[in-house]
């Protein structure tokens, strides 16, 4: 071939390789991000995101290829060997017990009406919210509060599992490969809620089924999660606008945060690095508990920290308000949680849990003026300031979880706490029977017991009063005028949101004692929220349950499908359904195995 002829051939097959890869950049497609962001006042200029973290020939976005500014030099290994034996949670009756066959009878009607709610609301989902997170209960309409990521279909998987509802489960998964965690419908994410109800999710799910695509998918959640990480301390971004990994400016941590969002993080991370085979998840977090560990008895109020913490090396408490509700509630949930999940191996979390539950027994539990004159505790809030540490004692239906915990902790460490597991537990069921519509409220104030606890009204009187900051008119007014039941002296949230602690701790206590009395409880209970929430379409959250004529909020979270309902199943199954000796349930109520000392070694880095 002639020389022209070569180069001219030469030319246009240089022309033509040109045009192709022209057109595969084209076909490209980077995380679509917004053009400038806020950083410190200033709007910057965002770069897209690194292409090793894109595959062109994929056309797909990859978390887990996201390069990390401040990677880890070194892991903190997970802990491993045989796993310690742990004393039961449930109660030994449970397995030799013989079960009546009208007591058997009463038990099932109730478990398959529990069931029945279920797939109400399910059912109402899937015709008007399907792949939307949550459903409108009375409008019919749906919401996405948490980016669009079909989080009741998620928080509500292994739900479908345990209840039986194989098909629809499938039906679930099949839909899971499609939702995107490259897309979110906002800027900011908060890590904490897509950690219980997301990476949770998946993990409870797949412990359960084992089915591959869930284990997939929480690795997808993990690797996503974990970029929120790259930070000069290596705390995690609680509230993560992901649109800035795409720009020349570094993450930085935040230097305070709420406790229960970032010390909630550990029982999913850890599951993630047992079933993934990767420390990085473990390393992650247990750093977050290093730094929590060393602030400990550096607070105000030594042994407990506060509802905001120091989120850097080295850094000390300066807040004064300590609780174990909103803002710290499933930080200290997940002490011995984790302490079981680790099988024994970290006696860390053990020392966090016992350094910290005599500081709350001392400080934060009272004894409520009640006209019953129960022995029930309540878990109320703590100030400390110059003037001392102050007892501010309100009632959160969040920190109903406090007497599953309790019991727990009195199961695995072997301590003498059963009883006060029990009397925070009557608290919480005490506070449901108050109320006109058999339903707690959100918010509530009552007034702690001096040395004698009997029922007296002028001091429920007074004590309505002196909330209220009513030096002048009387204390019946008020009651009237707020419908304020006897030993409450005000309702700051009449509100029931739908929420799962009080029946999740019931339920706790009832595989702890093995007592049949708390499934009558439960059921009142059910009953209760039942005749109040049920709509057309699924459950609503109520505005006021001081009333009987309760107003239906337009709001069913996921964890009433996650978490309430599956909790009333529960109780109502036969114990070895969930059993509390082979499985943790993290703060959603998903279910993660635990490991055992015959047969089960935790995985070896």
């Amino acid at each position: 071939m002639p020389a022209v002829a070569r180069r001219w051939l030469s030319a246009c097959f240089v022309a033509v390789l040109t045009v192709l890869a022209l057109i595969n950049f084209a076909d490209w497609r980077p995380l679509r991000i917004n053009s400038t962001t806020n950083v410190g006042g200033k709007d910057v200029e965002l770069n897209p995101p690194s292409l090793t973290a894109v595959n062109p020939n994929e056309q797909r976005f990859h978390w887990a290829n996201v390069p990390q500014r401040y990677p880890v030099s070194s892991m903190l290994p997970i802990p491993t060997g045989r796993p310690l034996k742990i004393p039961n949670i449930q109660h030994a009756s449970f397995l030799k017990k013989e079960e009546k066959t009208e007591v058997r009878k009463i038990r099932e009607a109730r478990l398959q009406t529990v069931k029945g709610n279920f797939e109400h609301a399910w059912k109402g989902y899937k015709k008007h919210a399907w792949m939307k997170d949550e459903v409108s209960p009375v409008s019919g309409g749906s919401k996405d509060p948490f980016g669009g990521w079909a989080a009741t279909l998620v928080d509500s998987l292994d739900t479908l599992w345990i209840m039986g509802m194989r098909e629809e489960f499938n039906a679930a998964v099949a839909e899971v490969t499609n939702i995107d965690f490259t897309k979110y419908a906002g800027e900011v994410i908060n890590v904490f809620e897509t950690n219980i109800r997301f990476l949770g999710g998946f993990l409870g799910a797949y412990d359960l089924s084992e089915n591959q695509i869930l284990l997939e998918k929480a690795i997808e959640v993990g690797e996503m999660l974990y970029v929120a990480f790259d930070t000069p301390e290596r705390m995690p971004m609680t509230r993560w606008n992901w649109t800035a990994l795409a720009s020349e400016q570094a993450q930085v941590g935040p230097d305070t945060v709420f406790l229960a969002e970032i010390g909630s993080l550990s029982l999913e991370f850890t599951r993630l690095s047992q079933l993934s085979k990767n420390p990085k998840f473990f390393d992650a977090i247990q750093r977050i508990m290093d730094v929590l560990d060393s602030q400990q008895n550096r607070t105000k109020l030594p042994g407990m920290w506060p509802m905001t913490v120091s989120a850097q090396y080295g850094g000390s408490p300066s807040d004064g308000g300590f609780s174990v509700g909103a803002l710290a509630d499933s930080f200290y949930e997940y002490l011995p949680k984790q302490y079981m999940l680790l099988g024994g191996l970290s006696n860390q979390y053990r020392k966090m849990y016992e350094g910290s539950i005599e500081v709350m027994k001392q400080h934060n539990f009272f004894r409520p003026l009640n006209r019953e004159n129960l022995n029930i505790l309540i878990s109320g809030n703590v100030q400390v300031g110059t003037d001392g540490v102050k007892l501010e004692p309100q009632a959160q239906h969040l920190a109903c979880f406090t007497g599953g915990m309790v019991g727990i902790g009195a199961r695995i460490f072997e301590r003498d706490d059963l009883e006060t597991a029990q009397r925070l537990i009557d608290g919480c069921i005490w506070s449901y029977q108050s109320m006109p519509t058999g339903i707690m409220p959100e918010s509530s104030y009552l007034i702690p017991c001096d040395a004698d606890c009997r029922w007296d009204e002028s001091k429920w009187h007074q004590g309505v009063k002196n909330r209220q900051n009513k030096a002048e008119g009387s204390a019946q007014d008020l009651i009237f005028d707020q419908n304020l039941q006897p030993g409450f002296t005000e309702v700051a949230e009449r509100s029931y949101k739908l929420r799962p602690e009080a029946i999740e701790s019931i339920f706790i206590l009832y595989r702890i004692t093995g007592d049949t009395s708390l499934q009558d409880t439960a059921w009142k209970m059910f009953q209760a929220i039942e005749r109040y929430t049920k709509t057309h379409i699924a459950h609503a959250a109520i505005d006021d349950v001081t009333t009987t004529v309760a107003p239906k909020a337009d709001s069913m979270e996921s964890f009433w499908m996650a978490e309430t309902l599956k909790y009333f199943y529960l109780i109502f199954s036969t114990p070895d359904i969930i059993s509390l000796d082979d499985y943790v349930l993290n703060t959603e109520a998903h279910p993660f195995k635990r490991p055992k000392q015959k047969g089960w070694w935790i995985w070896k880095a």
